[in-house]
């Protein structure tokens, strides 16, 4: 992981004043990093029967889809509003610099489902708890959200209500 950890760099005050910004650009650029990053998020889950992975927008899409294909799964994108095209479930949450909402196609995942939920950053939590609720909601068992980075100091676990997993933690 330190090979990982090193390919993470540190935008200070990006988006806003007083926020450092996880930039994953550099470990998106090294293949070889990027497959050791598949390989480890893929590892707690190979033999657990998931049907989806379910990334959430945008750097989510990135990891989930690349789980997805490792794990011989589908993949359902949990997206910004009025991005999908087709009915839509919505719900919003509180980010550490704001409010946002997620959506999700209101037959993208069943009750035959076992869903992972991916994104590239835990943080508050907002966003990872709201895209389980969704996932839930459309009757699917949830049974995994994973990360490449959390960031602890932030408390995003105290959010969630089910098994986590991040390759990377920051204090």
């Amino acid at each position: 992981m330190d090979q990982i950890a090193s390919l993470i760099r540190d935008i200070p005050d990006f988006p806003k004043p007083g926020i450092i910004f996880k930039d994953i650009t550099p470990l998106l650029a090294d293949a070889a990093a990027m497959a050791s990053v598949t390989q480890a998020l893929a590892e707690p889950y190979r033999n657990a029967g998931i049907t989806r992975i379910a990334g959430i927008e945008s750097r989510g899409f990135i990891f989930g889809s690349l789980l997805a294909a490792e794990l011989g799964c589908g993949f359902v994108p949990l997206r910004k509003p009025g991005k999908l095209p087709w009915r839509c479930r919505r719900r919003d949450y509180t980010l550490e610099y704001g409010t946002a909402s997620l959506e999700i196609h209101e037959d993208a995942v069943g009750p035959a489902d076992r869903v992972v939920i991916v994104d590239d950053l835990l943080a508050t939590g907002g966003t990872m708890a709201a895209a389980a609720t969704l996932v839930a909601e459309g009757g699917a068992q949830v049974l995994g959200l994973s990360c490449v980075i959390e960031l602890t100091f932030l408390d995003g676990l105290r959010l969630l209500q089910h098994p986590f997993h991040a390759l990377l933690r920051y204090p």
